[in-house]
């Protein structure tokens, strides 16, 4: 049974894709330092498939910590690194903060990486790398424009930084993988997004205020040049996201990548506006929403959506999930986790 490592395996897609790593007949380990996630999702896990995946609470970047790992665990034949900071607005506000955190836990990985010769890893890459496209769909080729954030300039670095680490590690395959929007739950509701503080991300603001953990929330802009006004993304269940990492890796154990460095795009290929998303949950839930309409908000891409031909045909991914499953399984995890908090 081959061992994978997850860094920030208690975070959103990290713990699904644990799940779907599990689920596949893989053996696997995270790391995750709980500094943006709860290590309560491990019992979720667990729940799910009956496995207990040891976590080392270690920060990735303090080399020494990560590095004694990798020396309790000789036998990682792939990493999935997702571990990094990643609310757009937040990174506006403090780049440092993103700067430090995204590009250091990741060279203090790739020089693990080098040293234990691992030979696959997956990394946690994002649509931001695109700035604003100048043409949408965009496709693996589409050239990349100036990041909106500290945030998307990270991913497009630490992107660079692989392109240079591939040149020099013959042995090692890696695969960026460029999200667009994940969303959703997981369809046991066993496992979900748990946003710490004030939710930055679209879904979670839409079930906290309808669930009233929110008084209202904010649409930022309406003036953009999309159907609406509104700006307009690529959402994806979570579940989707999650099951192409392990693609990813059975991909690179097969031998089908054509270098050792290759891209590929995860989205629906549909672009959603958020107007058109809040109309959706509402439609799916059959609650009504109070939101208003504000100004733009520093940061974000105006309108994004993914062309997904090459990793449906290279990785044989198949997209199961649509916009009403997303607002669904989203909505039934808010409630649960009110359940909760009412019977704690």
């Amino acid at each position: 049974m081959a061992k994978i490592l997850v860094t920030g395996g208690c975070g959103y897609i990290g713990s699904h894709t644990v799940v779907d790593l599990i689920q596949n007949g893989y053996d696997v380990i995270s790391i995750d330092n709980n500094s943006r996630s709860n290590p309560e999702v491990l019992k979720g896990i667990e729940a799910i498939t009956g496995t207990a995946v040891k976590n080392y609470k270690v920060d990735l970047c303090n080399f020494d910590d990560t590095y004694a790992v990798f020396q309790e665990n000789t036998d990682i034949v792939g990493i999935i690194h997702f571990a990094a900071y990643k609310a757009v607005g937040e990174s506006v506000e403090q780049p440092l903060v993103y700067y430090e955190n995204n590009l250091n836990s990741l060279i203090n990985i790739l020089r693990c990486v080098g040293d234990f010769k691992i030979p696959y890893l997956v990394f946690s890459s994002s649509c931001t790398v695109y700035g604003n496209p100048d043409v949408i769909p965009v496709t693996e080729e589409t050239p990349g424009k100036p990041a909106e954030s500290p945030y998307g300039a990270t991913k497009q670095m630490g992107e660079q930084i692989l392109v240079d680490f591939a040149k020099v590690a013959k042995d090692t395959n890696i695969i960026s993988l460029r999200y667009f929007n994940p969303v959703g739950a997981h369809p046991s509701i066993e496992i979900g997004e748990l946003p710490i503080g004030r939710p930055q991300n679209l879904f979670p603001a839409i079930t906290q205020t309808a669930i009233g953990k929110l008084p209202k929330m904010t649409v930022y802009g309406s003036d953009y040049d999309t159907r609406d006004g509104s700006c307009l993304r690529d959402f994806i269940h979570v579940s989707d996201i999650s099951h192409a990492h392990t693609l990813a890796i059975q991909f690179l154990q097969n031998a089908k990548n054509n270098s050792n460095y290759e891209i590929f795009n995860l989205g629906t290929g549909n672009g959603v506006t958020v107007l058109e998303a809040i109309n959706a949950f509402e439609r799916v839930s059959g609650e009504k929403l109070n939101y208003e309409i504000g100004p733009r908000r520093a940061g974000d891409v105006i309108a994004i959506y993914a062309n997904n031909d090459y990793a449906v045909k290279s990785l044989g991914w198949d997209i199961k999930y649509g916009i009403d499953e997303m607002m669904d399984t989203a909505w039934q995890w808010e409630q649960k986790l009110k359940k909760q908090a009412t019977i704690i």
